[in-house]
């Protein structure tokens, strides 16, 4: 489990490297740049982790086939599953390419929107091939073969940063697009990868037993029920938790140029710190469905306790580096000392919230393996949007009781990090349940 956590959390490190470059292009650009930067990448990351979190039913689903040794049933769901890609990409673009209602109901800054809307346009592209190399991804997971995308995703990282410096500035002929240019280089890099993916399996003899290369099925209504029961409640669930962060973005962009950035910053680093527990949260998942499949329910609990016990430990020693280390990570991210004092702040929060987050992802995507996603779903409404963004909407600008309205970001994650600690208890207390129960009805 370990081994297969540490191949996923090197491949989505380069993605999340991704961001990083980005944010950094972005600010040595200029303010405004990062400043919609931060809009654009609040946006698309709503679009296109929740779509993620419709296709997260696929991991649980495959890998269980493979545990029961039916090859050929999951190669006729992986061809099922273009139609449910092909539906998410339609859904998101919609979405990303025209985004100009949105950012206007959001009251964002006027000089913000054109820039976010163009960044938005091109990224809306290239969201169906970054779908389907999601799509790949969970079959390269649920056969316990995750360093295919690693691989591939760290090769990718180094395309991505000269194209994102190159199309931002400018050079050799190219005029400079700003922030749009680190969206040209998003379109490239996730075509190249699906290009890749799309060789893989044809060439690696690792696909061969799945078939996948026979014609395509009509759409398979068992099959299709089967993904929306496990990915829609899931795709909710990951849009409240998702919503929860990005909305921020835009609440906190009424504060000005300087808030907006200094909470990019702290995004980035949350989302970057996110990937030891997201990847870790995977393979336990891959790891937990398999021995469901296989018919051993002692095995698939006992994984799931040693994951969570992991992502606590590892949660806390990256929050205790985050504490030590914050002026140090905000002067990475930017020279303009205000931005820079700012995200320091915001970081000592990031750091809490870390420790909470990673504890409820886990417990999250392990749930799903026992097709458990509608409480889950619940809690994440009451809590994050209620107690989390609405409380820290509240404290930023209306204020509560004796406490003043802050006119700070920094309430955002305040209140942000206390919804997510109440989060995590409570979707742990129903993964060790549900777990108990699997195994108590199996040696009934």
């Amino acid at each position: 489990m370990v081994g297969h956590a540490g191949s996923v959390w090197i491949g989505q490190v380069a993605v999340m490297a991704f961001g990083v470059v980005d944010t950094i292009v972005a600010g040595r650009h200029s303010d405004l740049s990062l400043a919609a930067l931060a809009v654009g990448s609040a946006v698309f990351i709503t679009v296109y982790v929740s779509l993620f979190g419709l296709l997260s039913a696929l991991l649980p689903i495959w890998a269980e086939l493979h545990g029961a040794r039916r090859l050929p049933d999951l190669g006729r769901s992986v061809r099922q599953s273009l139609y449910l890609c092909a539906v998410a990409s339609a859904l998101g673009m919609a979405v990303l390419l025209f985004s100009t209602p949105l950012l206007q109901l959001a009251e964002v800054p006027p000089d913000l929107q054109p820039v976010a809307a163009s960044y938005l346009a091109v990224v809306g592209w290239s969201l169906p091939a970054a779908l389907l190399f999601r799509a790949f991804s969970n079959l390269c997971q649920s056969l316990g073969k995750p360093q295919l995308v690693s691989w591939l995703q760290v090769v990718s990282l180094f395309v991505k940063v000269p194209l994102s410096v190159w199309l931002t500035f400018g050079g050799a002929g190219v005029p400079g697009m700003g922030v749009v240019g680190c969206a040209w280089g998003t379109f490239i890099v996730n075509y190249v990868l699906l290009g890749l993916a799309l060789w893989l399996l044809r060439k690696q003899s690792l696909f061969a037993p799945l078939g996948l290369w026979q014609r395509l099925e009509r759409p398979h209504a068992p099959t299709q029920a089967a993904f929306a029961r496990l990915g829609l409640p899931a795709a909710l669930t990951v849009l409240v938790e998702i919503t929860s962060f990005t909305l921020m973005a835009l609440f906190v962009a009424r504060l000005g140029t300087t808030a907006t950035a200094a909470h990019q910053i702290a995004a980035n680093v949350t989302a970057l710190l996110y990937m030891t527990p997201l990847s870790l949260a995977i393979a336990t998942s891959a790891r937990v469905s398999y021995w469901r499949g296989a018919g051993d329910e002692a095995r698939a609990r006992k994984v799931a306790l040693q994951g969570s016990a992991l992502a606590l430990v590892l949660a806390a020693l990256a929050a205790l580096a985050v504490l030590a280390l914050r002026p140090g990570i905000a002067a990475v991210y930017t020279a303009h000392a205000g931005v820079a004092l700012l995200a320091t702040r915001l970081l000592a929060w990031v750091a809490l919230l870390h420790l909470a987050d990673a504890v409820q992802t886990l417990a999250i995507f392990v749930l799903r393996c026992y097709r458990v996603t509608l409480a889950p779903f619940v809690a994440y409404g009451v809590l994050l949007w209620g107690f989390g963004l609405g409380g820290g909407y509240v404290l930023a600008y209306r204020g509560l009781g004796p406490w003043p309205a802050q006119q700070s970001p920094a309430a955002f994650w305040q209140a942000a990090a206390g919804a997510l600690l109440v989060t995590a208890l409570l979707v742990q207390a129903m993964l060790r349940r549900v777990s108990r129960r699997a195994v108590a009805l199996q040696v009934g």
